[in-house]
């Protein structure tokens, strides 16, 4: 992994485990103490170091709610948050890892920035000159997110009409004011080579689907699927599959949930998102598949949904289906 992933360090209000080697740490119990202890239920990210890739995973109230990846710690990825910790062997010989507690609005900068593009500065504007930068943004009022990375850390910095409100630094300061801070560190940061980028406002911290509602939808729509099949409709699977590919495009979520494909990865998507995508898929496909005479779709979807039906409540897989459910 180049230099620039292996040092990167990112703000942090404390360390609830500093950095150390990721042999001496069993990753699913860090997230699950941290799910379970009430005291360290908090917002925050655990960072791993692996030998070719730096993960970053975020926590809201001690929940793993997303994941990113990077190789080089400049182009970074979403990653489905199963697939992130599954990546993490258990008994590691090589690699970090840290846990960090951190603002929420600090993680919602952090994704915006690795996930989202830049706002570009003016062609003309030295993007080397922090005095050109900051009476820019002064001029254009702007409002927005100012991420400053150094070959070692990641800074964020909130502007509103041109000037900061409040930042996120890796390092302490001595300055008393927010401006002479920035300005300091800009200063610092572009002549060691650095850079400096503009995001609009981050919107709250994306949360995933969790990995256990993926697969509780996948084995509601493929066991529906097949009971249609065994009961005599023998292109219900056909079915299902061009329906699928014909909703891909409204609901990206469904490319990578194929009932023929095996070890699937999961999609990365928010859980309203993926609710409507199952929904428009069960609607599209339980209208074009014959139903047994003694049926009818909410009956069908009830019979397999039953057993998690709190689970797919709580999701809003009902309120989307175009059928009145009943228990």
């Amino acid at each position: 992994m180049p230099v620039a992933a292996t040092q990167l360090r990112y703000p942090r209000v404390r360390a609830l485990l500093p950095r150390t080697r990721l042999a001496y740490v069993h990753l699913q119990n860090l997230l699950t103490d941290a799910k379970r202890d009430r005291a360290a239920r908090v917002f925050g990210y655990v960072a791993i170091w692996l030998p070719d890739e730096l993960l970053i995973l975020y926590m809201e109230e001690g929940e793993l709610v997303n994941a990113t990846a990077t190789a080089d710690g400049q182009h970074w990825r979403a990653m489905p948050i199963g697939e992130a910790v599954a990546k993490v062997p258990s008994a590691a010989e090589y690699g970090e890892i840290c846990f960090h507690e951190a603002e929420d609005e600090q993680l919602a900068a952090m994704y915006e920035t690795q996930t989202m593009p830049e706002i570009a500065w003016p062609d003309e504007l030295p993007t080397n000159n922090a005095a050109a930068l900051m009476a820019n943004m002064m001029a254009t009022l702007f409002d927005g997110l100012l991420e400053i990375a150094s070959s070692d850390g990641v800074n964020y910095v909130v502007f509103k009409h041109g000037m900061p409100l409040r930042g996120y630094y890796v390092d302490e300061s001595v300055a008393t004011d927010e401006p002479t801070r920035v300005r300091a560190l800009l200063d610092r940061v572009l002549r060691l080579g650095g850079t400096a980028r503009r995001f609009d406002v981050p919107p709250i911290l994306a949360n995933q689907a969790a990995p256990a509602l993926i697969a509780a939808y996948r084995d509601l729509v493929g066991s529906i699927v097949r009971r249609l099949s065994d009961g005599g409709a023998h292109g219900a699977f056909a079915v299902a599959e061009r329906a699928r590919q014909q909703l891909m495009a409204r609901h990206p979520a469904l490319e990578r949930l194929s009932l023929t494909v095996p070890n699937q990865r999961d999609p990365v998507v928010e859980t309203p998102a993926l609710s409507a995508a199952i929904a428009a898929w069960l609607t599209e496909t339980l209208w074009h598949v014959p139903l047994p005479d003694d049926s009818s779709p909410e009956l069908l979807v009830a019979e397999f949904a039953r057993p998690r039906r709190h689970l797919f409540q709580a999701a809003g897989l009902f309120e989307a289906l175009p059928w009145k459910m009943s228990w």
